[in-house]
């Protein structure tokens, strides 16, 4: 059976674009609910402290579980782009080789992770009256980092062969466990942020369990033979080419989130705890853009294995357009709901104001936001590692700098954290402009065939 595949060589790239990132958006929604659940529980019934210390775990977490996921994206574009010529042993051995990158490098991440967990949040000056719920936290999501691995895999590869469907519905069911757990373990058994931490992982084990077996049992390219699991230097190669620059690209994001992290925690609890809540809101904001960029993903590794680079551009200023469209919206709902927003986090009147103001200052931004995803997603198709490499760089520099010198500015203060994070994605979105138009010249597009449709 593979009746949930979808080729993207052929037909209008916004159907195609919409038919694949819709789900995923749904997912993505839903897959964000678990932290967001997590804030809302925690900051209702344990308190601001709780909340705070949930989200000053946020970057330090992203940093190792970014490097997983961006070594696992390489397997994934790989099997893209040999499902996209047609190449039906070559994408098996992909989604065999896949497995091995994937899982050993959630090993080790965790191990480190662990270890390291308490002396990275020391550095970046957590504040003493959170730092051991911090903890806490923070372990608790290193051990979960394999088990999570396997729903990661199995959507990875789903989506590599154009089903964006099936992971969703995985992660509908778990996200309703999760919230059913959240409640038992934090309100019910009183377990604070561990509790929180233990719903998240044993509801992501379910979807990442069910969705591998389902997936086994509805898509025959999941029926792997043993000899598809012999190791093949070209694939694991090009898995590796492709996913360590964007783990690189991810990990340095990271970092710089860790560095604006320690910004932030200098303005004491409540800065922290409104972080946190527009931080939460922002990942679902993220998910629009996002999931295009995973669309475009997938689109361009299936057109670039099939020989339709003239449909990779087309692709991207499509892509452009439906951003504009999620900006305009989103601008509007944060500038005119935003106290209502941050109101569903906590009930603490400063954090409530400090966290509404700050979402309409990043919501100017959010078209860049957009771009950057656009062309992030279509680069990453294509196998251009070097650009998520220069991307990183460039945010990371953006984090480090811009922050610490703007809420240094007396009229600015605090709010230099929120105008940062606009500048930054300003930034960024110029350079990948430039990338973009590097390559573009270089493989010689200046008058795709359908630019003018």
């Amino acid at each position: 059976m593979r009746a949930r595949t979808l080729k993207m060589t052929e037909g209008e790239p916004i159907r195609l674009l919409v038919a694949f990132a819709v789900p995923m958006l749904i997912g993505n929604i839903f897959q964000q609910v678990y932290n967001l659940v997590d804030s809302v529980i925690v900051g209702r019934f344990v308190g601001a402290g709780a909340l705070a210390a949930v989200g000053a775990t946020n970057s330090v977490s992203f940093l190792f579980f970014s490097i997983c996921n961006g070594i696992g994206s390489g397997g994934g574009i790989v099997t893209a782009q040999y499902f996209g010529a047609g190449d039906e042993d070559k994408i098996r051995r992909a989604m065999a080789n896949s497995a091995y990158i994937m899982f050993s490098t959630a090993l080790v991440m965790s191990v480190i992770a662990y270890m390291a967990a308490e002396a990275v949040l020391g550095f970046m000056n957590t504040p003493e009256d959170i730092m051991a719920d911090a903890v806490v936290y923070m372990h608790m999501s290193c051990v979960g980092v394999p088990l999570i691995a396997v729903y990661n895999y199995a959507s990875s590869m789903l989506r590599a062969l154009g089903d964006s469907k099936t992971p969703l519905y995985f992660l509908i069911f778990s996200c309703f466990l999760n919230v059913g757990l959240d409640i038992l373990c934090v309100y019910t058994l009183g377990l604070g942020v561990f509790g929180a931490a233990l719903a998240t992982i044993i509801a992501q084990v379910v979807a990442g369990v069910g969705c591998l077996l389902y997936a086994v049992y509805s898509n025959s390219y999941f029926r792997l033979e043993k000899r598809h699991f012999k190791a093949d230097r070209d694939i694991l190669w090009g898995a590796v080419r492709m996913g360590v620059p964007l783990a690189l690209q991810y990990s340095m994001i990271a970092a710089s989130s860790m560095a604006l992290q320690r910004v932030v925690n200098d303005f004491g609890m409540v800065a922290v705890a409104a972080f946190t809540a527009t931080g939460r809101i922002e990942q679902l904001v993220h998910q629009p853009y996002g999931s295009l960029c995973m669309a475009l993903s997938t689109y361009s590794g299936q057109n670039l294995g099939a020989g339709r680079l003239d449909r990779v551009k087309l692709g991207y200023r499509k892509g452009l357009v439906l951003v504009g469209a999620f900006s305009l919206v989103l601008l509007a709902l944060m500038q005119f709901g935003g106290e209502g927003i941050v109101r569903i986090f906590v009930d603490d009147p400063e954090v409530i104001r400090l966290g509404a103001v700050a979402i309409r200052i990043t919501s100017w931004f959010y078209f860049p936001l957009g771009v950057i995803n656009v062309i992030r997603g279509m680069m990453n198709g294509v196998g251009d590692a070097m650009f998520a490499f220069v991307n990183g760089i460039v945010e990371v520099i953006g984090r480090i700098l811009i922050p610490g010198g703007m809420t240094r500015i007396p009229a600015i203060g605090v709010w230099g954290i929120w105008w940062s994070a606009g500048l930054v994605w300003l930034v960024s979105a110029f350079f990948c402009l430039l990338r973009y138009l590097l390559w573009k010249r270089k493989t010689g597009m200046k008058t795709a065939p359908g630019e003018r449709q």
